[in-house]
């Protein structure tokens, strides 16, 4: 049997469905089927090799609460799942499909096997009931019949591990409910061999190769020394281990390049992807050897290197405060600062800018760690998943920018406006642009308008009802200074005519704030 779909109930819109599916996520092994797995998941059961050779009786039983039994030729399949509620299903919106999952897409195709016979109960079956549909009932013997050609002794051994199969079920469900880490990753499989395809033409197959990495690199072997199909987890090993290996010359530049270009708006090397002869030449070639040579006698921790470099003095200068003749001499020299000669100018990234607002507004939730926050709208249909982007006021909501649910759809104004990246491709460098929307998503975006009333409302908080208070402590906040004459006179005019709240908002707008100078 191939893998596919023997039978499934679903919305006739194709949006929602519970199916029996074989070999969908496990090659030869049985389970449920639901839209974009939902409600399904491994039964943890055998693998299927007798399907070949005669019917094989399947029966999946959906208790009241959610939880999913499985069945093979009226026995117990695997272990029993729960992932959800069931799934409500009318019956004037409802069909019943055999042999197919839905439309061939994705790899899943027609169910490469035969439906003998088929049913479908309004109620969950008991264990009895399931054994006597897959066949003959005489040819089955119940669980009741077991326990009663026990004797005494036996009956109560038998109790007494049930009772402790039930306990330990509990624990290892406690313990999944407890759990706070999930991992999405990869299961290595066996491995494949390779070979050329001469002119790249799949039908002309030339030599195998074995799995080996470029020869490039200097001081290096390109070649992993294992079979041409090694399993692929010894393949990623020697790829790892080829990496970091402490003859590896870019290791330690590529890191300490990246980091150096996060905390200066440019690498060293001032393509963070490319240290190759098409990527651009180091500024300065013997800092980044330095940087290197200190991440790797420090144990390559990232901590060390990030004091060391946010501690230096190149890190630690201003913008401005240039004479007009040595700014004039420097800007002919190097008019793009590359050398470094004063500090860059540089706007807060999206997701600091959208965190600078919410904690000025004292609503940063700071919760670590956890399930991401989700400020968008989530639509299953035949399939294919919809994102919708949705404005919430909600303190789960207000959690750092780096714990957001980030779908390729679905994106957020603010955060496009100010040049997050699209998370459907890389972007090695962010582009930094200025527009006219960047200001009108400073006064006019949702998120901006309700923090602007959360920060009049702190402001009140700390200074009371005096004005002139109330304005000095909102500069302090926002601007970490208190206002000029001329900035004390227009603000005060500002929340004469409009209010504090707009004070507020006009502060997220000053360059001061969304400005690193």
């Amino acid at each position: 049997m191939k893998r596919g779909s023997a039978i499934s109930i679903g919305s006739l819109n194709g949006g929602m469905f519970d199916a029996i599916v074989f070999g969908e996520r496990e090659p030869k092994r049985w389970m449920t089927g639901s839209n974009n797995f939902l409600r399904s998941d491994s039964f943890g059961g055998t693998e299927e090799s007798d399907a070949v050779n005669g019917p094989v009786h399947i029966a999946m039983v959906y208790q009241k609460d959610g939880t999913i039994i499985g069945y093979r030729n009226g026995l117990s399949y695997g272990h029993s799942i729960r992932k959800s509620d069931l799934q409500p299903f009318k019956a004037n919106e409802t069909g019943i499909l055999f042999g197919l999952r839905h439309k061939p897409s994705g790899g899943n195709r027609h169910l490469a096997g035969r439906i003998h016979r088929a049913a479908l109960y309004d109620r969950a079956l008991t264990s009895d009931e399931v054994a006597a549909s897959a066949g003959n009932a005489a040819e089955y013997v119940s669980e009741g019949q077991l326990t009663a050609s026990l004797d005494e002794s036996q009956r109560t051994h038998r109790a007494s591990m049930k009772t402790r199969i039930e306990e330990l079920v509990k624990a290892r469900d406690g313990q999944a409910a407890k759990a706070t880490r999930k991992i999405y990753t990869l299961t290595a499989g066996a491995g494949q061999t390779t070979n050329v395809l001469l002119r790249g033409d799949p039908d002309n197959i030339g030599d195998v190769v074995s799995p080996a990495t470029t020869e490039a690199i200097v001081g290096l072997s390109a070649d992993f020394g294992i079979a041409p199909d090694a399993p692929e987890a010894e393949r990623r090993r020697k790829l790892a281990e080829w990496i970091t290996s402490e003859n590896n010359p870019l290791f330690a530049r590529v890191i300490v390049n990246r980091v150096w270009h996060y905390h200066f708006g440019a690498g060293i090397v001032d393509t963070p992807n490319d240290f190759g002869f098409n990527g651009g030449r180091p500024s300065h070639p013997d800092l980044l050897e330095f940087l290197a040579w200190q991440f790797r006698s420090g144990g390559y921790r990232l901590k060390s290197l990030h004091r060391l470099i946010v501690t230096s003095s190149a890190y630690r200068q201003a913008s401005y405060g240039q004479s007009e003749t040595d700014l004039k001499k420097a800007s002919d020299i190097d008019a793009s600062n590359r050398l470094l000669w004063r500090g860059n100018i540089r706007r807060l990234e999206a997701e600091s800018l959208r965190d600078a607002m919410l904690s000025v507004a004292g609503q940063l939730n700071e919760a670590a760690g956890g399930p991401s926050f989700k400020d968008v709208s989530i639509t299953l249909n035949n399939g294919t998943t919809y994102y919708e982007p949705i404005d919430v006021d909600a303190p789960e909501f207000f959690r750092r920018t780096v714990y957001r649910f980030n779908p390729r759809g679905g994106r957020s104004a603010l955060l496009d406006t100010f040049d997050c990246p699209d998370p459907a491709s890389t972007a090695p460098r962010r582009s930094v642009t200025t527009t006219p929307l960047q200001s009108l998503s400073l006064m006019n975006n949702g998120l901006v308008l309700r923090m602007s009333d959360y920060f009049a409302q702190r402001v009140l908080d700390d200074a009371g009802e005096d004005r002139a208070s109330q304005i000095t402590r909102a500069w302090q906040i926002a601007i970490a200074r208190g206002p000029n004459e001329s900035e004390r006179r227009l603000s005060e005019k500002l929340v004469a005519e409009h209010g504090l709240s707009a004070l507020c908002r006009g502060l997220f707008n000053v360059n001061e704030f969304v400005v690193i100078e």
